[in-house]
Formats: structure tokens, C-alpha cells, sequence
């Protein structure tokens, strides 16, 4: 097949338009072609009056090779790429007697990487702290209604990861030259989703669909021998020391918080970001980890109408557009960036905490993305180097601190302290909401958010505002409403892992994987690093290598 990029239509364009562009540069009669795949369709809103969809197209012509010939000084034609996925390592070429790998977290990382190990044959042992999707969101929905935390499960912990309760976006910016991430947008679709998410630019699912899709996904895994094990939290790893160039201690099995010993030599930690106890845990055992950096900041909430204008004009209520998102960054005066994060568009502002007296918000929207509110976290970059140099752990500190400070904003009830943009610009106190009602849940407190984040940030954060409001017109609207505090942008820790290997920098057997590892930012980007590193775990058991054979030494 051949690869076609770049085709640009109007949004309105008749059926016939997209194989009627391909045929004529392509310099063939429709009847030569065979098959038309669309593999992209992205909006291009840059001019209002004149927006387009752009395609990129795999299509399968008579005279392929003739054709190909003919066009390929065409720099937008080229040979489709191989995206289906091939298993690196099977168990039936593995040694008769081994240990099961063990995976912790059940999140996006573990997902996938059990799928991947349950698929060749290597029968995974999944162990996850949360409940199970359906009752994880039982736990989660009285926390949003009645302020009712379960610290083992809520908006963080449990089955699906923090991704479950989000907009369910599933793009990412990383490399992906292997195509993995084709791969989890296929099984995704054969587990329920939408097939819209294999072509459009910016795909997404939503919590209800993901939820189905996770049980469905969890139902392959234990059918091809996997086995899956909730509220079953780790609370230690069984190390055995050794001495091989930076290799000091390596795996042989984890301790659960019943006492329950599990043998194992490969151990995937796919935690999340937000498992704090287990990343204290490992530091005590003295896995290396390393601070990394994330971002603080607020939430904020517009009209989805005066997004939805402001981004489309004139066509704003076209259904094919839906529902419009932004993605901004301004640098402000005082050396610090502040950037839009995880924009849901049609969506909530959720409570996302999962540790008492403590306040955390994240975003969320159904598929349908039809909410009265658009919502953006508006976050500030920070650095271990400058911001908290303490220790590989002194992020977590921080984000604790200021959770802890949102608590007390909000009342001490899980309420989040908010305030409306107009008097956050002006340095006043709010009083009460206007026209932009807040949507999170159990309640929002009007108060002063002047004090629920460091200067800097503040400072930043009334400096970008006014200054997105150049690109998108009333991003100031003085009604919109601020909500703190956003902390969980990205994991704070990284678990140093080899880059050829994937094992932990100084622990052979422990393969790090995903947000909370330090390797992935979203639903996609973790769930291709749970297939690397699932391969990595089956090419390791395939070979019984030993210790610190064909690794890359720091």
C-alpha cells in the first residue's frame, strides 16, 4: 500500500472528495483504486472562515509499484509502514523452570505489559493496591459526593490507573518508531472503544467507555493464563545482594501487605505517580531513584461555548468539529514557563486526592465531552535543582505541602478552595461565583488563592493569564473560575532504569514502567512503555541471561 499525507478538504467536504483528491495526484481513474484507509484526520482551525480537515491515507492502487514510480518525487507519497505488531519472545522457547513475572500496578503500564507477557505465554501475577474498575468507582463517586476518601481507592489507585478518571486521551508526542502505539489504539478498539480513535489527530475515550474496556481487556489476560490479584498492595521487595559493576542487589520476589511472600525475578513496577508509600519503600531498600520534574498550578474553567467560538467562529456548533480544546504556554518574566496541561474540553474538575486531609484536582470528560465547562489545568514548571533539592523524594514533600494547604482553603472537608479570575488578577479575595458555576465535587470555597501556591507560581500564573487572553479572546473572563490546586501534573520521582535492558539503574530483575517510573506522561505513552518493557521482561526469561550480562553500564 502506499502512504498518502497532507490531503487538506473543507470540514464539509462531500463523500466522494477524499478518494476523488487521492486519484487525481495520484494521476489514476477512480476504478485503479482498490482500498482507502484514513490513518489521520486532523483539524486545521488556524484561519476560522476557511477550517480543513487534513488526511493521511494508506491506499492500495492497480500498478502499485508503476504508480509509485511515477509519483514518488512526491514527498507526501511513500510506502505504508508495517504497523502490526510482532512478538519479540515466546515462553515455549524459555527454560521448562522459571518464576511467573509479578506486576505491580494495574494502570495503563501494568495493562499492557500483562497483556503483552499473557499473550506469549509467560502467565503474569498482576498485583494491585485498588479495587476493581467497577468498585474502585463506587469508592471514587462517594468521594465526589460526599467528601469519602478510600486512600487504597479513589481517583488514583485501582484498576485502569488515574487515566480511568480522565478524559481518556490517547495521543502522545513521544517517538514511537516500532508503531507500539498503534498497537494499543487496535486494542483498545477490539476492546469496545470507538474507531474513530485509529484516525483521528486527537483521539479520546472517556471513563465510561474505558471502564468497560478494562474489564474486557482483564477478561484476555486471566483467559491466556494471567492472574490478577486486587487489594493486594506491596509493601516490600525481597532483595538478594550482589556485586556486578553498578548491579548491588537483585530481585527475588515482593512482600505483600498481608506478609504473603511472592518468588519472583522479574518484577515490572508499574505503580503510578501517586503511589508515595511505595516510592518511600523502595528508597528504604535502596533502589535508585532520582528526582525529576513536574509542574504545580490551578484549574481553570471556561464557557465551552466561548471556547468553542472563540477557536471556530463561525462554525462553532458544527458537530463534526465537536467540542474545541487549546494548548498554551507563556514564559513568563520571572524565568518560570506556565502551560495549559490535560485540557478536557466539555468536561469536570474532579477531586483526585488519595491521601487524607489533603486536596488534589484533576480534569475529566465523558466521550461525549458535552458538559456546560471547558477545564485546563494552568501549571508552572518547577525543577529539583532550584525548587526542591533535598533528595530524590523532596518533590513528593512539596506536593504534599501544598495538597495540605488546599485542605485548609477548602475547610478541611475535601472542598476545594477556588476563586474567580477577575478578583485573582486583581489580588481580592472572592466572595462569591458568578456565571461560570465550578464543577468540582463535593464543593468549591470562594476564597483567596493567593496563598495555596509558592509566589513564583502565582506570580506566573496572573502574568499568563492576560497573555493567553491574546490568543484565545476572554481566556480572562474575570467569572472563570480558578480551582487548587493541580500538583499530580507528572510523577515527581524517576526509577532510574538501563537504557538498553530497562532493569532498574542498580536492581537486576526490577523493570520501572510508566507515569509513576518517570517514563510516560498519559494513557498512550504508558501503555507503550508497559509493551517495551514487557519485551524486555520475555527476552530476559528467554535467554536466562545472567547477572549484568549484555547491559549498558552507567
Amino acid at each position: 500500500m502506499l502512504r498518502f499525507t497532507e490531503i487538506r478538504l473543507p470540514i464539509d467536504h462531500a463523500d466522494d472528495a477524499l478518494p476523488a483528491r487521492v486519484v487525481a495526484q495520484l494521476g489514476i481513474p477512480l476504478t485503479h483504486l482498490l482500498e482507502l484507509e484514513v490513518t489521520r484526520r486532523a483539524v486545521d482551525a488556524r484561519k476560522r472562515d476557511a477550517i480543513k480537515f487534513i488526511y493521511t491515507v494508506d491506499v492500495a492502487v492497480r500498478d502499485e509499484d508503476k504508480v509509485y514510480k511515477r509519483v514518488k518525487s512526491d514527498s507526501r507519497v511513500t510506502p505504508s509502514p508495517d504497523t502490526r505488531y510482532h512478538f519479540v519472545a515466546r515462553a515455549e522457547d524459555a527454560p521448562a523452570k522459571r518464576k511467573r513475572p509479578i506486576i505491580v500496578g494495574f494502570g495503563p503500564a501494568g495493562l499492557f505489559a500483562a497483556l503483552i507477557l499473557a499473550r506469549t505465554g509467560f502467565r503474569p501475577i498482576v498485583l494491585e493496591r485498588g479495587k476493581a474498575v467497577r468498585e474502585r468507582t463506587k469508592d471514587t463517586f462517594r468521594m465526589w459526593r460526599e467528601g469519602a476518601l478510600n486512600p487504597e481507592s479513589n481517583t488514583q489507585f485501582g484498576e485502569g490507573g488515574a487515566g480511568t478518571f480522565s478524559d481518556g486521551k490517547l495521543f502522545s508526542q513521544i517517538k514511537d518508531p516500532k508503531h507500539y502505539g498503534r498497537t494499543v489504539l487496535r486494542e483498545f478498539v477490539a476492546a469496545g472503544a470507538p474507531d474513530e480513535i485509529l484516525f483521528t489527530s486527537k483521539p479520546h475515550i472517556g471513563t465510561f467507555k474505558l471502564v468497560a474496556m478494562i474489564e474486557r481487556m482483564r477478561e484476555q489476560i486471566i483467559a491466556l493464563g494471567g492472574e490478577i490479584r486486587f487489594e493486594s498492595r506491596v509493601d516490600a521487595l525481597d532483595l538478594q545482594p550482589i556485586n556486578d559493576g553498578t548491579l548491588t542487589q537483585c530481585v527475588r520476589g515482593v512482600i505483600l501487605s498481608t506478609g504473603e511472600r511472592l518468588e519472583a525475578d522479574h518484577v515490572v513496577l508499574a505503580i503510578g505517580h501517586s503511589a508515595r508509600d511505595t516510592f518511600e519503600m523502595l528508597h528504604a531498600h535502596g533502589v535508585f531513584l532520582e528526582a525529576k520534574p513536574f509542574s504545580i498550578g490551578f484549574r481553570i474553567e471556561h464557557p465551552q461555548s466561548l471556547i468553542n467560538t472563540c477557536r471556530h467562529g463561525d462554525k462553532a456548533d458544527n458537530p463534526l468539529l465537536g467540542a474545541a480544546d487549546y494548548k498554551l504556554v507563556h514564559h513568563a518574566k520571572n524565568g518560570r514557563s506556565v502551560y495549559s496541561f490535560c485540557m478536557c474540553p466539555g468536561g469536570t474538575v474532579v477531586a483526585a486526592a488519595s491521601e487524607p486531609g489533603r486536596v488534589v484536582t484533576n480534569g475529566m470528560s465523558q466521550y461525549s465531552r458535552n458538559e456546560r465547562n471547558a477545564n485546563s489545568g494552568i501549571v508552572v514548571g518547577i525543577t529539583p535543582e532550584v525548587d526542591y533539592p533535598d533528595g530524590p523524594l523532596a518533590g513528593i514533600a512539596l506536593q504534599r505541602v501544598w495538597e495540605t494547604r488546599a485542605f485548609e482553603l477548602g475547610g478541611g472537608n475535601y472542598a476545594a478552595p477556588g476563586q474567580r479570575v477577575g478578583d485573582f488578577l486583581a489580588q481580592r479575595p472572592s466572595t462569591a461565583f458568578g456565571s461560570v458555576v465550578p464543577s468540582y465535587t463535593p464543593s468549591v470555597r470562594p476564597c483567596d488563592l493567593s496563598t495555596a501556591l509558592p509566589d513564583y507560581a502565582v506570580e506566573a500564573i496572573r502574568e499568563a493569564i492576560p497573555a493567553f487572553a491574546r490568543e484565545i479572546k476572554a481566556f480572562n473572563l474575570a467569572d472563570a473560575v480558578l480551582t487548587a490546586v493541580e500538583t499530580r501534573t507528572s510523577s515527581p520521582v524517576r526509577i532510574t532504569r538501563d537504557d538498553l535492558t530497562l532493569t532498574s539503574r542498580n536492581t537486576l530483575g526490577l523493570y520501572p514502567s510508566g507515569e509513576g517510573a518517570g517514563y510516560a506522561g498519559g494513557i498512550l505513552s504508558a501503555s507503550i512503555d508497559g509493551i517495551k518493557v514487557a519485551e524486555a521482561v520475555a527476552t530476559s526469561i528467554v535467554h536466562a541471561e545472567p547477572v549484568g550480562s549484555a547491559r549498558t553500564q552507567h
